[in-house]
């Protein structure tokens, strides 16, 4: 039960410090050894038996000498724990939390003893409707797939000084520098910022706690997927160190030739993506390992694409620190709580007719609170990550409600990226996309409303089951007849993109993420299976399908 490959890895790099103790090791749950981070239902868990609704857990830990001097405090930190969890440290209680998909932490000092201290847990997850819960299902089926219980991200300690400790940091960028706002814990309290510029060459300048800091960077490198440049960022005050990074990038909206484009730091830019559920064959929320992640997008690069829309799941921040490193843009998905129907929410959108009004109600009030507060929260805590460029507030109608006034409670909280209000169908007023989803057809598209652009936002799911890499030989769920080959797979997809994706550009199309980037489950319609060992598509083709887009996109500008 000792192996982990996640202890290692520091789980906050947007805000990292020397101290890190890692609490991932020797776990027990209701009884029986566990591997952290993985959840119960994972294989990599090492966990065997039934997962109930109320999970505790139990630790025990000894501080290395030296890791808090005199004057620090202690910080616990959970980086995911589905659905409500309270934490005890020797019998004493110092954290609750719900929602299942963010960090939280708790200062445990003062119940800190000397030698053996014994960490508890309990986690309660009914898979309650009220708290965000995206693709998890009690009878995985279909789209719907095993439930992801307890604690499923590291557990971790950081010793922070009592006084003059940075708390947050927030960076918001543009072409010639970046806005830096830096919150710490003594009101008022000075803060120095270094940024190394290459050649021995250093910006340096001072600010004080919640003010913004303009910094204007001589020479600016911009970050593109094609040269994902970041830079590094110390904070310094007189009893704490810590650094972040950043890159210089912007998006925006433009009118071109009569059609709204989304651009990259003013540039046109063609959201060539790929839907990502997040599913992992032996860790289901969670890879192997962190570097699990750099494997999973420079596949994606591999085949040409740009852009993963992060499907109805918050990553741990490793995920989005891979795309900011290594150059892919993520449209981010808000996680869905609330009620879905089948025939509501999926067939009538699908066949009949795409137009409704929101749902009203939205479910109980405290279903509809928690919601736009986790979306604040989301947006918070990832507003730092160059690579995200969009948020998606509701997708499908599943517990769709209010959508304009949530749009204009989110769109204040990050002016600088792009807020798809609806994706797929039931669009309302206010959105900055025009979303569609096209499964079963292709059609040529057109931007129908003005001022939005016109995305993409699902499309294909062609279904290859490829035997011996079939999860658990369910029934395989996947859109169309089954392709047989690489070969056919690819041209079905060539097709598509024929048909309906490179026609749709000079109409003002800007973005296509097609479904999607592996299997997962019972679902056969990946480009890789669920198992990643196999590429079921040919990389030759799909990278000339990335290159035609491209030059659609040129051409269309210059035409328009």
């Amino acid at each position: 039960m000792e192996f982990n490959a996640w202890d290692r890895y520091y789980p906050r790099p947007q805000l990292r410090r020397d101290s890190f103790y890692p609490l991932d090791r020797g776990w027990t749950l209701n009884g029986r050894p566990i591997r952290l981070p993985w959840p119960p239902q994972a294989p990599l868990s090492g966990w065997r038996g039934a997962v109930g609704d109320v999970l505790w857990y139990e630790t025990a830990f000894t501080l290395p000498a030296g890791f808090a001097p005199r004057g620090s405090r202690v910080l616990l930190h959970f980086g995911a724990v589905d659905q409500v969890a309270q934490a005890w440290l020797n019998g004493s209680p110092v954290v609750r939390h719900e929602g299942g998909y963010l960090p939280f932490c708790a200062d445990i000092t003062d119940m800190l003893r000397p030698g053996e201290n014994r960490l508890e847990v309990k986690a309660v997850d009914t898979l309650s409707r009220d708290y965000p819960y995206g693709k998890q299902h009690r009878r995985p089926h279909g789209m719907w797939y095993t439930p992801v219980s307890g604690i499923w991200q590291s557990v971790w300690l950081e010793a922070a000084p009592e006084q003059g400790a940075v708390r947050s940091v927030r960076l918001t960028p543009d072409l010639t520098g970046v806005t830096v706002t830096v919150e710490v814990d003594a009101g008022g309290a000075e803060y120095n910022l270094a940024v190394p510029l290459g050649e021995g060459k250093l910006l340096t300048a001072a600010g004080k706690s919640g003010r913004p800091l303009r910094l204007e960077v001589p020479s600016p490198h911009l970050w593109t997927p094609g040269d994902p440049y970041l830079y590094t960022v110390t904070i310094a005050t007189p009893t704490d160190q810590a650094e972040s990074y950043f890159a210089l990038r912007t998006v925006s909206a433009q009118e071109m030739g009569g059609h709204t484009r989304l651009c990259l730091n003013g540039e046109p830019v063609f959201l060539h993506g790929v839907l990502d559920q997040g599913y992992f064959e032996d860790g289901l929320f969670l890879p192997r390992d962190p570097e699990g992640y750099d494997r999973d997008i420079l596949r994606m690069k591999a085949l040409g694409f740009n852009t993963l829309r992060k499907h109805v799941k918050v990553e741990p921040e490793a995920f989005y620190y891979a795309c900011d490193r290594l150059g892919m843009l993520v449209v981010q998905d808000m996680v869905n709580s609330g009620e879905y129907r089948y025939v509501r929410d999926t067939v009538i959108p699908t066949f009949l007719s795409k137009k409704r009004g929101d749902l009203g109600t939205g479910g109980s009030e405290q279903r509809k609170s928690f919601f736009e507060r986790h979306c604040l929260d989301t947006v918070a805590h990832l507003y730092n990550h160059p690579c995200v460029v969009g948020w998606t507030i509701f997708n499908e109608g599943w517990g769709q409600y209010d959508s304009d006034r949530i749009y204009r409670l989110l769109k204040p909280a990050d002016p600088t990226r792009f807020f798809m209000s609806t994706s797929g169908w039931f669009a309302q007023e206010e959105s900055d996309v025009q979303s569609e989803h096209v499964y079963f057809s292709s059609r040529v598209l057109k931007g129908t409303r003005p001022g939005k652009f016109l995305f993409l936002s699902e499309c294909g799911g062609f279904s290859r089951r490829v035997e011996g890499h079939v999860a658990r030989d369910r029934k395989n769920y996947g859109y169309g007849e089954q392709a047989q080959s690489e070969q056919a797979l690819t041209q079905r997809i060539r097709e598509m993109y024929e048909e309906m994706v490179l026609p749709s550009v000079p109409n003002g199309l800007c973005g296509c993420v097609y479904t999607q980037l592996s299997d997962v489950e019972g679902e056969t319609n990946g480009l890789y299976t669920y198992d990643r060992q196999v590429r079921k598509v040919e990389p030759e083709a799909m990278l000339d399908i990335a290159d035609q887009v491209r030059r659609a996109l040129a051409q269309a500008v210059k035409n328009g």
